[in-house]
């Protein structure tokens, strides 16, 4: 397989995730080296991005980077991260509405600010699940989504995806949106190089994906 050299970029049908009108089209870059990315140490990404107060600790000090991370607070990591609440379309006065999130969660404000923009989509019945767990597949994709996707056509996804062995296991749904986030580094693997997309993320793969994107608004072209 050849080389494939990176150019810098000039951005479910499934339920949970994608919307089309949330996709924001950016010129489309060629794909990275297609070999797994090298990996920041988990101490060095919770530093930064604690430190940068896109993540906190919990009350004992500690960040327990092995702890599962629920819709609820992805949607708050990404609106502190990406700044979503300033997009236009979480200026609307209108609220989605979500049974299962009522104006007293503490979540409220976020978890609307992704569905008005339309990071993150709710199930049928008009439910968000707060506190379901998220797995890497679906919270990689959504990252992508806060990050603009890269309109990769099918070949050019599939040279992407190829070189990591459980590849085959990212959802259909997924697949364009994974290879922007494996394409711009922002996804961790394994030692054997896997992707991993169906096991639920933790604090520390969510810490990983934002300190690669904070080292990339740092210094361009990373």
């Amino acid at each position: 397989m050849s080389r494939i050299h990176r150019l810098a970029g000039t951005l479910w049908v499934a339920m949970v995730i994608q919307s089309t009108s949330a996709i924001a089209f950016f010129a489309v870059p060629e794909a990275s080296a297609q070999t797994p990315p090298a990996t920041i140490s988990t101490p060095d990404a919770i530093q930064q991005v604690v430190a940068a107060g896109l993540m906190n600790n919990y009350a004992d000090g500690q960040f327990h980077p092995e702890r599962f991370i629920s819709r609820a607070e992805l949607a708050s990591i990404l609106v502190n991260a990406f700044a979503l609440d300033t997009r236009a379309a979480a200026t609307q006065e209108n609220l989605v509405e979500v049974q299962d999130v009522p104006a007293s969660h503490w979540a409220f404000n976020n978890i609307q600010t992704v569905l008005k923009t339309g990071i993150m989509r709710g199930y049928r019945g008009n439910m968000f699940f707060p506190n379901q767990r998220v797995n890497r597949a679906e919270a990689f994709a959504i990252f992508a989504q806060a990050y603009g996707v890269y309109q990769f056509p099918d070949d050019t996804v599939a040279e992407i995806l190829t070189p990591y062995p459980d590849a085959a296991s990212v959802p259909t749904w997924a697949r364009r949106s994974i290879a922007t986030a494996l394409n711009e580094g922002f996804v961790n693997i394994d030692a054997q190089g896997n992707i991993r997309p169906l096991q639920p993320v933790t604090r520390g793969d969510m810490a990983y994906a934002l300190s690669r994107y904070l080292t990339k608004q740092q210094q361009p072209g990373v």
